[in-house]
């Protein structure tokens, strides 16, 4: 069975973003498509970002490990909230952290506002960095506007037959990345 790593990015009290990170769990889990694990950002509680990973001389073994946990994923979903027009420093920190870990690594974008943008403005700037690093960035997005209208604190969607359709339709994009990755030679 594949493996799928959900980075959840806020670090922020009361985050919102983190509900849609806790629906993709549960929708991956529930519909038995993969092995999945959300690599919560603020459980790792990265320092700034001093030097990628690779160069460092004495690694702190939380970047050890969220290193392996990506370099060993099938695939990645990002989801990250944006933050007047951006997405949060801790994202980009994990994302400078890891070098070849990113290189042909198949990822999905979800994004989310309060607002009824469901953020937009940060899709293309995220997409450009997972890009010039070598990511292999799945052209369908999950844009998530409103989020707490939507998702339960829990991560349970309000209209989940709405929902689980657009899910279906996220996920199978990024497991034919998954897929198309496997039958290219190794990196």
């Amino acid at each position: 069975m594949k493996k799928i790593s959900i980075i959840s990015s806020s670090i922020r009290d009361e985050r919102a973003s983190h509900r849609v990170a806790l629906f993709f769990e549960n929708y991956i889990r529930t519909n038995e498509l993969a092995h999945v694990e959300i690599l919560d950002l603020l459980d790792y509680n990265f320092p700034l970002f001093q030097e990628r990973l690779k160069y460092q001389k004495n690694p702190e073994p939380k970047s050890m490990d969220f290193a392996e946990k990506i370099n060993h994923a099938d695939g990645v979903i990002i989801v990250t909230p944006e933050y007047n027009g951006g997405y949060p420093a801790s994202l980009k920190n994990a994302i400078d952290l890891l070098t070849s870990e990113w290189v042909r690594k198949p990822v999905a974008i979800a994004t989310v506002s309060s607002g009824s943008f469901g953020g937009n403005q940060v899709m293309l700037e995220l997409q450009f960095v997972m890009w010039k690093i070598g990511a292999l960035v799945s052209p369908y997005m999950f844009p998530v506007p409103k989020v707490k209208e939507h998702y339960m604190a829990d991560g349970e969607p309000v209209d989940a037959e709405s929902i689980n359709k657009r899910a279906d339709h996220f996920v199978t994009e990024l497991f034919h990345w998954i897929n198309t990755c496997e039958i290219q030679p190794p990196r």
